[in-house]
């Protein structure tokens, strides 16, 4: 992209990058690191044309739900846990059928219109909120002390695994 002059570098990370929610370390790791990342990417280019654009979605609906429901069966040894009994209702949680009808999650083609406008605008926007949720932490995130946001996340955290 150098050589040429131009190009665009568009990552996908996801609302734990702005924010963290219990249970989901490595998955909040791996994207509060691509969000920072993705930053130093677009300043290191800030005197190019090359753009950098970070997609945060949100809950989308795919096959997110499937996979995360076998690498939890896969990887967490729920009898000896010190969480075994919140791990047995996210279990539950994660076996249940995607109805769709949850308002907050939006279908894949919410995501492909964001990449659209990060690929066509002249000048792409650092960042493209997807879901109502990121759009909701990421001004939380910003106005609200970390102990209060702190507080609402183990609410919503606790409220999902009931």
């Amino acid at each position: 992209m150098r050589r040429q002059g131009f190009g665009r570098i568009i990552q996908n990370s996801s609302v734990l990058g702005l924010i963290t929610m219990r249970f989901r370390g490595a998955y909040n790791t791996s994207k509060f690191a691509l969000e920072g990342y993705t930053d130093t990417l677009r300043q290191e280019l800030a005197d190019t044309d090359i753009h950098v654009s970070l997609i945060e979605p949100g809950p989308i609906r795919s096959q997110f739900r499937v996979n995360a429901h076998k690498a939890f069966r896969d990887n967490i040894d729920i009898e000896t846990s010190p969480f075994r009994e919140t791990y047995k209702r996210v279990l539950q949680r994660l076996s249940k059928e995607d109805s769709g009808d949850d308002p907050f999650t939006l279908g894949p083609e919410a995501v492909l219109d964001k990449v659209i406008l990060a690929l066509e605008k002249k000048r792409p926007k650092p960042r493209y909120y997807v879901t109502f949720p990121t759009y909701l932490f990421g001004f939380l995130r910003r106005v609200l002390s970390t102990r209060l946001l702190d507080w609402i996340l183990l609410k919503a955290s606790a409220s999902e695994n009931k």
